[in-house]
């Protein structure tokens, strides 16, 4: 992949995080207030954003990798 590639999809994969937190909390909110929660659900969610998490870590140090000085 060229370096404008890798930056498009490491953008696409922050958006994508951004969005499942977001959904998490909203769900997180939902089984405060109601004790009919689908704790599954916000489990797959929350192993989704770290995989996310995980691929943007690799992009990153592909983009930027360390200097040794």
């Amino acid at each position: 992949m060229t370096e404008q590639e890798l930056r498009k999809k490491l953008e696409l994969l922050r958006t994508e995080h951004r969005d499942l937190d977001a959904a998490i909390a909203a769900l997180t909110e939902a089984a405060r207030q109601n004790a009919f929660a689908d704790q599954l659900q916000i489990a797959r969610l929350k192993k989704r954003k770290l995989r996310l998490k995980d691929q943007i870590a690799i992009i990153e140090d592909t983009l930027l990798p360390d200097i040794i000085a």
